[in-house]
């Protein structure tokens, strides 16, 4: 008989920062569908969600994607439930509503690359800064773009298993990247956004590396922190043709900042300072083709005649992309 790895990829329950995990299960004939997949558990009192006297979680398979790395192997995106089957208080897909996937999300993930020997983004000199940021923005040579290798495996990786990565580019900041993630449907897109980042953890593993997702690792410095712009439209924004409209639905995120920003990502406040293209984050402002307002409205947009996109600058690269796209959708149909 066949024999088939499932990597089942969960949300652990660490605040205020959830990490993925993995486990691997052995199947038999396996024909490749969701549906095949079985209902599995993990031990929620090492996860932190769950105690040791009653600790099983159930792991609810909700995406399925090729391993590109494994033969005979998939990765298995699932949500984690309660013994009863009711959603566990760290299931942000659970939050989503966006049944009939009228959302589309795109997520713009910027990371940078970690040398776990210095403490310091691949690229930085011991002891010491580079030269100041601009050339390493889309840069190429190497004494620009660090860690090329890696990031060209990991977009290979995310296409051969059907993650819809629309593109990369190195960032701003020495040893700073981005990768882009769209979907019809919130929680497609919060799906394969997590694979695409279970995909760059692992792959780091095999160069030394490490991925540091803090929004700031930096610190107080002059150099740019990492964001998760959530790119958003449902089919409103996409057919409304009203200049109108765009601005109403902007003016609702005015009076819901605490709501947006309590699950932008831990430490946003050391990235939304009102410099380094963002705006601050006590503060809410949107204009059109603005990158130091809280959202942008695309200049595609407009000369679209008003018919496309929004997107919001404020979530931090740690953030989840679930609950992200949950108060967006909220703010959105309130």
């Amino acid at each position: 008989m066949a024999k088939t790895k499932l990597e089942y990829l969960w949300l652990d329950g660490y605040k205020p920062t959830q990490s993925i995990r993995s486990k691997t299960k052995i199947v038999k004939d396996f024909g490749g569908t969701l549906e095949e997949c079985p209902m599995w558990s993990f031990d929620g009192s090492s996860t932190q969600q769950a105690e040791g006297n009653s600790s099983d979680c159930l792991m609810k398979p909700v995406a399925i994607f090729p391993d590109p790395d494994r033969k005979n192997a998939y990765l298995v995106m699932t949500e984690v439930l309660n013994p009863d089957g009711s959603a566990h208080e760290s299931n942000g897909r659970a939050l989503i509503d966006d049944d009939d996937d009228d959302f589309w999300f795109g997520f713009e993930q910027e990371y940078f690359l970690w040398n776990p020997e210095t403490s310091r983004p691949l690229g930085f000199p011991v002891g010491g800064y580079p030269a100041p940021q601009g050339p390493y923005y889309c840069s190429v040579g190497a004494k620009n773009a660090f860690g090329r290798d890696l990031i060209e495996e990991h977009l290979d990786a995310c296409l051969e298993a059907g993650i819809n990565v629309e593109g990369i580019n190195a960032e701003v900041a020495t040893g700073q990247w981005e990768f882009q993630i769209f979907s019809k449907g919130a929680k497609n897109a919060g799906d394969e956004l997590w694979v695409a980042r279970y995909l760059l953890e692992r792959i780091g593993e095999k160069y030394g590396l490490s991925i540091e997702w803090h929004p700031k690792p930096l610190g107080p410095t002059d150099w740019n922190g990492s964001g998760m712009h959530a790119n958003f439209s449902n089919s409103v924004l996409r057919e409304c043709g009203s200049k109108e409209t765009y601005e109403e639905i902007c003016s609702k995120f005015g009076s819901t900042i605490g709501r947006h920003i309590s699950v932008y990502g831990h430490d946003n406040d050391k990235r939304l300072t009102g410099l380094h293209e963002t705006q601050s984050i006590d503060k809410f402002s949107y204009g059109v083709s603005d990158r130091g307002a809280s959202i942008r409205i695309p200049i595609a947009t407009v000369e679209n005649g008003w018919k496309g996109w929004l997107e919001d600058r404020r979530p931090a690269s740690n953030a989840d992309p679930y609950k992200v796209a949950a108060a967006i959708i909220s703010t959105v149909k309130s």
